[in-house]
């Protein structure tokens, strides 16, 4: 098929073996898991997990394609291996096929530019899938494992969810077309709501906000924001926090404990 990437759909659809053959690895995938794939494009992933003996629900949401992939892999609609959905993944609900809390896996190759809404939207969802492998830029899978020692809201937000691992870089050509940037894989696994047991979400999400909202200003003053001057002085003297920190060299569990004591 020859087919004409669009932009506006941020598609780049992965060319190399040796990656695909990496997104699957990093799945752990087992005999009658069920996937949900993003973007499957031509298939190329499609048909590598379907190889494997899972359950592949793919959504797709260029019209140009839903034909295509129908025709290719009309067997396994047939057999009810694989459902295509014809949809925008940021609207796609997976309780609607199914899917509750920890029954299904992620693999994808998404768009760049939906990846923090995406990421935001699965790990926050009712149904939760328990794992999730997907390429993003370098940079943004850097950012979330924290790489340099200094963490962020991004990183921050999907540790109280999960486990972020950096598997392996994909170079820009093992992209058709290639992007302007390197990509990698990024694993989130043990993905839960499990941090939120003793810790209520809205605080916990208002004070890492608060936290990082003026990046120069040190962790005193950014929180005066939720809790008067004193009061913020007070519950970082009991955590042992000195109020000159910075929002980047604070640990998941010590915002937690923020959040605990000020709210």
């Amino acid at each position: 098929m020859n087919l004409i990437p669009k932009k506006s759909l941020g598609q780049n659809f992965l060319t190399s073996q040796g990656a695909l053959n990496m997104i699957v690895e990093a799945a752990d995938l087992h005999p009658h898991n069920i996937i949900l794939e993003v973007g499957p494009g031509k298939g190329a992933l499609t048909e590598k997990l379907l190889v494997r003996d899972v359950k592949v629900i793919t959504v797709e949401k260029d019209d140009r394609l839903i034909p295509f992939l129908k025709e290719r892999f009309s067997e396994e609609i047939r057999e009810e291996k694989l459902i295509l959905v014809h949809q925008d993944i940021l609207n796609f609900d997976p309780a609607s096929y199914g899917l509750t809390t920890g029954s299904y896996k992620i693999v994808a190759n998404i768009p760049y530019y939906i990846t923090g809404a995406f990421i935001r939207r699965f790990l926050e969802t009712p149904a939760q899938p328990g794992h999730m492998v997907i390429l993003v830029q370098k940079e943004v899978a850097q950012r979330i494992i924290a790489k340099d020692g200094k963490e962020s809201l991004f990183s921050i937000s999907v540790k109280a969810f999960g486990m972020p691992k950096y598997i392996e870089t994909v170079k820009a050509g093992s992209f058709s077309p290639a992007p302007n940037v390197d990509s990698a894989i990024l694993s989130i696994s043990h993905i839960s709501k499990d941090f939120f047991k003793n810790c209520e979400a809205e605080a916990f999400f208002k004070v890492i906000h608060a936290g990082f909202a003026h990046k120069r200003k040190q962790l005193g003053g950014n929180l005066t924001a939720l809790a008067p001057k004193e009061k913020v002085a007070s519950v970082l003297e009991q955590l042992g926090i000195s109020p000159k920190t910075r929002a980047e060299d604070l640990t998941l569990e010590q915002w937690k404990q923020i959040a605990q004591h000020l709210h």
